[in-house]
């Protein structure tokens, strides 16, 4: 079942748009990775279902609903929340006081200690650090906080923009592997991630964005064996 489609986006910051038409689609269930080099478009795209850049042309339809001329406060009370690249955490906020920021829709204090749980189960850290800053835990701690925080509202779509970005390969690896388990718990993913190798290895299927286009779509297996793939994002190997 089709959960996210993008029919002929158009979007940018200024006078020349960042993305030139673009569709794709999330399914239901799914991790889907947009994969391609800086300035392709990849976080625009984030940023735009986000309702963060409001769209130039285009429809943006998630769970029935067309949501292109939606704020930013009501698309993510449908169910999508974006992790952003950098993390962005409240540095001097406790670990317990981000992760509550992340739940500030949410008005059942019931689930919202059940979502706390669910973040505590997944990265046991967190729970360990609850009162500990924000700002002075690791940056692969701060990621999981970051991600933790967006879980809180137990969104249908999870966007996630370069979760590996400046982490160790050992940290990085942690953090697929808990981006594997989140898609297993119930909640789709659309991923945005430099590491195009352990994107793909991670995805369902994928999509390739060259300035502002997609440009190919497949399976992530295909993709990964796709020799023009190779070539430009996997070293050549």
């Amino acid at each position: 079942m089709t959960l996210l489609s993008l029919s002929t986006l158009w979007a940018g910051y200024g006078p020349a748009p960042v993305l030139k038409g673009i569709s794709l689609e999330v399914r239901t269930g799914e991790i889907v990775a947009l994969i391609g080099a800086n300035g392709a478009g990849k976080t625009t795209t984030l940023m735009t279902l986000s309702g963060v850049v409001p769209p130039r042309a285009g429809q943006i339809v998630f769970r029935g609903d067309a949501i292109e001329t939606w704020p930013p406060h009501r698309i993510a009370q449908a169910g999508i929340r974006q992790v952003p690249e950098g993390r962005r955490i409240f540095p001097r906020l406790s670990v317990l006081e981000n992760l509550h920021v992340g739940a500030y829709a949410q008005v059942d204090a019931k689930r919202a200690r059940a979502a706390l749980e669910e973040v505590f189960s997944l990265f046991p850290i967190l729970a360990e650090r609850r009162n500990q800053a924000g700002g002075t835990l690791s940056g692969g701690e701060q990621q999981m906080l970051a991600i933790g925080r967006a879980l809180m509202s137990s969104p249908t779509l999870l966007l996630l923009d370069e979760p590996s970005l400046g982490l160790s390969p050992v940290m990085a690896a942690k953090i697929f592997e808990m981006i594997r388990t989140i898609q297993k718990r119930g909640t789709t993913i659309l991923l945005v991630e430099q590491n195009a190798r352990a994107a793909l290895a991670l995805a369902d299927r994928g999509y390739v964005m060259v300035m502002g286009e997609v440009t190919l779509t497949d399976s992530a297996v295909r993709l990964a064996e796709n020799p023009q793939v190779q070539a430009a994002y996997l070293g050549g190997a």
